[in-house]
């Protein structure tokens, strides 16, 4: 199976010492994730992001309409997908699917359009069939539409441009990667700025070889 990349919006800080006891809020499951995508080694990834999982499942359980939280829940479960890998990823693929389908159906604007964009890569990454729900056609649908409800993110236009970038299109890919390093940074999220960063320079080495 692909390996499954999270398209979100993300915030890091420390990890409140309060974290393991009681519902958590979701700033605290923002930041404890990008904690865990951005600093942790690879082999701790998954168990601690089945246990951010619950955390966020409270949330959502808590309140089902809220569509923040699906897309938090979503991009968890897309997470420990990733972490996962192979086959056996496919089910938490599948679970993640549904949390942003749910979030799009309440409100697909919520976060700027996250759950199309997390869906999008989501669509991008898993295999199609008969194995898996993939397709190019889909992804690059809600990518597109992401985009046009966030033109400025460094997210829409990073994932944007690495979907161009495997179809490619290697001058569209540049085009969108240029947006993204000219993103306005995000205050409360610095850590994951320089993360999402890094990403888009490794991408844009890789699309100026092709050109």
């Amino acid at each position: 199976m692909k390996s499954f990349i999270t398209a979100s919006l993300l915030t890091l800080g420390l990890v409140s010492s309060t974290w393991a006891a009681g519902t958590s809020s979701l700033l605290e499951i923002q930041q404890r994730w990008a904690q865990i995508n951005y600093q942790m080694e690879d082999d701790a990834k998954e168990a601690a992001f089945n246990d951010l999982a619950i955390k966020a499942q409270e949330l959502v359980n808590a309140e089902p309409n809220n569509p923040d939280d699906l897309i938090w829940l979503g991009i968890i479960q897309s997470s420990t997908a990733g972490a996962k890998g192979g086959l056996g990823a496919l089910s938490l693929a599948k679970a993640a699917k549904k949390s942003f389908e749910d979030a799009i159906t309440i409100n697909p604007s919520a976060l700027s359009g996250s759950a199309m964009t997390s869906l999008g890569v989501l669509y991008h990454k898993v295999p199609g069939w008969p194995i898996g729900f993939g397709s190019d056609k889909k992804a690059k649908e809600l990518l597109v539409q992401s985009y046009k409800l966030n033109p400025t993110s460094i997210d829409s236009n990073y994932f944007l441009a690495e979907f161009l970038y495997d179809d490619g299109d290697y001058t569209g890919a540049k085009q969108h990667l240029e947006k993204a390093q000219k993103a306005a940074p995000r205050p409360t999220r610095p850590i994951a700025d320089i993360g999402r960063h890094k990403e888009v320079d490794v991408l844009m080495e890789k699309v100026n070889q092709k050109l």
